[in-house]
């Protein structure tokens, strides 16, 4: 597995990441620990995850996914490159959620706790909170860098003008800035290539997308005259109708239906394919994969280890052009 520069950092992650969300709901913990063992035995180094995982639960639910995995990790932490996030809400009170001062600093102490770390390497931002002054989570997030629980910051879902308002706050206020973006990106979701990727270029910026496979859809196992199967994402509690709305569409079937000709003509799996697409994108760093059964990571795993045709790239790049420029009306 090909190591790679994080950014202008001097931390070297793996090509791919393993995204944990599917661990403690649609995964059980050994299921977890499979998927976990299968990913790093491919060469994968780098993990991600969120203090509200898994994807689809209820409170009763948060936190269960950095308990796996600090479970998993024990005596091997040293092997790995852990990420995790906050803002999500993770209790009943008011507080418990944004990027407030006094969450932050609970939400890192409560992610350390459940993964047996007294550190992360990477601490993320998961949505931006729009309670909370700009300045108030940068300053946060720096105290948990000073207090040596975290090496560096990043934010998750931070459209370009975002983006650029808190990195030159961060230069304002003499504070660590975000060394990377978590955004998502595949073949039927393609907006911040006009804004968000030029700036992370620029700024030199690490990226590491999720949702390559655009929720299962670009493994072309759904089909638009058939229902979501159970235990999908398209189904999977409060999560199936986020899912659905993004996707789950008669403009992405018609995408989908012609990257899967264009797979078969050039014999590589529709999954390999899509995963080697998003890392072909000079601005990206890592993707982000994930499974719910260890013997699915096998398609996304080979996309490390293949050099995707230009030719067969820039057949992808014009026939899901229209996805680059925003939701088409429904």
């Amino acid at each position: 597995m090909e190591h790679i520069r994080f950014g202008s950092t001097g931390l070297q992650v793996s090509r791919l990441c393993l995204g944990t969300m599917t661990f403690g709901l649609q995964c059980d913990e050994a299921t977890s620990f499979a998927i976990l063992e299968t990913a790093a035995r491919a060469g994968v180094t780098f993990i991600d995850t969120a203090d509200v995982y898994p994807l689809g639960g209820t409170l009763d639910d948060v936190g269960r996914t950095e308990a796996i995995i600090g479970k998993w990790l024990r005596g091997r932490r040293e092997q790995f490159i852990i990420a995790t996030k906050c803002s999500g809400k993770v209790g009943a009170a008011a507080w418990q959620q944004g990027t407030s001062r006094k969450h932050v600093m609970d939400a890192i102490d409560g992610s350390l706790r459940r993964l047996g770390t007294d550190y992360v390497d990477l601490y993320q931002v998961h949505h931006f909170d729009p309670n909370t002054p700009t300045d108030e989570t940068l300053q946060a997030f720096d105290a948990v860098v000073r207090s040596g629980k975290a090496r560096y910051i990043g934010c998750s879902n931070y459209p370009a003008w975002r983006l650029g308002r808190a990195l030159g706050r961060s230069e304002v206020l003499g504070v660590a800035k975000f060394a990377s973006v978590q955004p998502r990106y595949n073949l039927l979701f393609r907006q911040i290539e006009r804004e968000l990727l030029p700036l992370c270029e620029e700024e030199k910026l690490a990226v590491m997308p999720y949702n390559p496979l655009a929720g299962g859809l670009l493994t072309g196992k759904h089909k638009r005259s058939a229902a979501p199967p159970p235990g999908t994402r398209f189904t999977l509690g409060k999560a199936a109708k986020m899912y659905t709305e993004r996707y789950w569409h008669d403009r992405e079937f018609d995408a989908i239906e012609a990257i899967a000709e264009l797979s078969r003509q050039a014999g590589i799996e529709m999954t390999t394919l899509a995963v080697a697409w998003t890392l072909a994108h000079p601005a990206i760093t890592s993707a982000i994969i994930g499974a719910s059964r260890p013997e699915q990571l096998a398609a996304s795993l080979a996309a490390a280890e293949m050099k995707l045709d230009p030719g067969l790239k820039t057949k992808l790049d014009e026939l899901t052009h229209e996805f680059r420029m925003g939701d088409a009306p429904r």
